[in-house]
This record gives C-alpha cells, sequence and structure tokens, in this order.
C-alpha cells in the first residue's frame, strides 16, 4: 500500500498576529490543504476560532480548507462554513446524533465530507459509512490542544482504518492529526495514513517551508 502523502498544517499553531504572513508562507510551501481546528469550548475544554477567521483564511489562501468541526451540534452550522470557503468539512463522530444525513448534508453543499474519531472511538464505528465518505480523521491526541504527544496505540487504530477503507473499496483518505513530528511521520505513512496534520511541529520549526516538504516527502 502506497499512501497520498498529503501534508495539512494545522494553523491552530500559527501567529495569529502576522495572520497574512502565515497563509503566505503556507501557500509558497508544498503543503496540500490548510488545516482549521474549530473548537467551541463545549465539545472539547477549549475554544479556538470561528466562522470569521475561516473567511478570512479563505480570502488569502490559494489552497483548499480542511475544515474540522469539534462542536457539538454541527448541522447548524455546515451552511456557514461552506460559505465561509471550507473545501473539506469534518465532523466527530461522537457529536453526530444523526450522522448519515450529516454527512449528505456537508456533500449537498459541495464540500467533501469527513468524520474524526476520539482516540477511545473504535474504527469499527465507522463501517456502515465508510463508503459515504471522503476522509477519515483518526485524532492521535485527546482533541482540544495543540502540542500534546502521539498516542502510540494510534498505530494499530490507523491500520485498522486503512484494512477498513481496503476491503470496502472506499475511497476514503485517511488523516492523522495530534503529536506529529518528522520522527514519526514515516510510521505513521507506513501504517497507512495518507494526510499528515501538524501544527506545532510546523510553526515552531525554525524553517516552516522546510519542514512541511521533509514531512511530505520522507
Amino acid at each position: 500500500m502506497i499512501s497520498k502523502k498529503l501534508v495539512s498544517p494545522s494553523i491552530l499553531s500559527a501567529d495569529f498576529g502576522n495572520l497574512h504572513k502565515e497563509i503566505d508562507m503556507l501557500n509558497n510551501s508544498c503543503a496540500d490543504w490548510i488545516h482549521l481546528d474549530v473548537m467551541d469550548g463545549v465539545f472539547v475544554p477549549n475554544i479556538s476560532f470561528g466562522l470569521p477567521v475561516v473567511k478570512a483564511v479563505s480570502n488569502l489562501a490559494v489552497k483548499p480548507l480542511d475544515v474540522h468541526l469539534m462542536i457539538v451540534n454541527p448541522e447548524k452550522y455546515a451552511e456557514k462554513f461552506c460559505k465561509a470557503g471550507a473545501s473539506i468539512l469534518t465532523v466527530q463522530y461522537e457529536a453526530c446524533v444523526h450522522l448519515h444525513g450529516m454527512i449528505q448534508q456537508i456533500k449537498s453543499l459541495g464540500m467533501k465530507a469527513g468524520i474524526s474519531l476520539n482516540p477511545h472511538t473504535p474504527v469499527s464505528s465507522v463501517e456502515n459509512i465508510i463508503n459515504d465518505i471522503d476522509l477519515l480523521l483518526i485524532m492521535s491526541v485527546n482533541p482540544g490542544f495543540g502540542g500534546q504527544k502521539f498516542i502510540p496505540k494510534s498505530l494499530d487504530k490507523i491500520r485498522q482504518a486503512r484494512e477498513l477503507v481496503t476491503c470496502s473499496d472506499s475511497g476514503a483518505l485517511i488523516e492523522v492529526d495530534g503529536g506529529i513530528y518528522i520522527e514519526n511521520a514515516e510510521a505513521i505513512y507506513s501504517a497507512g495514513a495518507d494526510v499528515l496534520v501538524s501544527g506545532n511541529a510546523i510553526f515552531s520549526a525554525s524553517n516552516p517551508e522546510k519542514y512541511i516538504e521533509k514531512l511530505k516527502y520522507i
């Protein structure tokens, strides 16, 4: 199995006082997408940013916006995030009562649809919907804050996700978010990941563009 090896830098770790400069850097880098973590302080114990920031990034970015909603009642906001510029909209499995309807709503708006699984949620939870989604996001840390350490057991979960996608003949990409650095990127790709989300490692690097390149071509 050969993964796609896409990189989606998370601006959660960016310098928001120089957001224009940070997005310009990502535009000029070999990053594939730009990842935006939207947190409401309810589903996760942190508040990040919302629609105005997504819209501002959309106005500056030349790459697809990979928006991850870590919020309750995501069905209320799908259309608004679409209008704000999201190309990919990922919702939390644990936050959706009517998951299939949520995915259909996202797709009807013209966006790619993703489902994210928290560390405690098994891959088997999405067996019945794997062929309806475009992206399966494996959280390799507990969501809410950047800079956490990668949970080693996540590698087994990525392998399980790859097996499910392959056996189901699904076109879903496998994305992994949390604690990703150059030191563990190869192992994560080898386990079956297609897309790596990295924030702190990229934006704290002395040369973020070079760091993205290394993540992508490791």
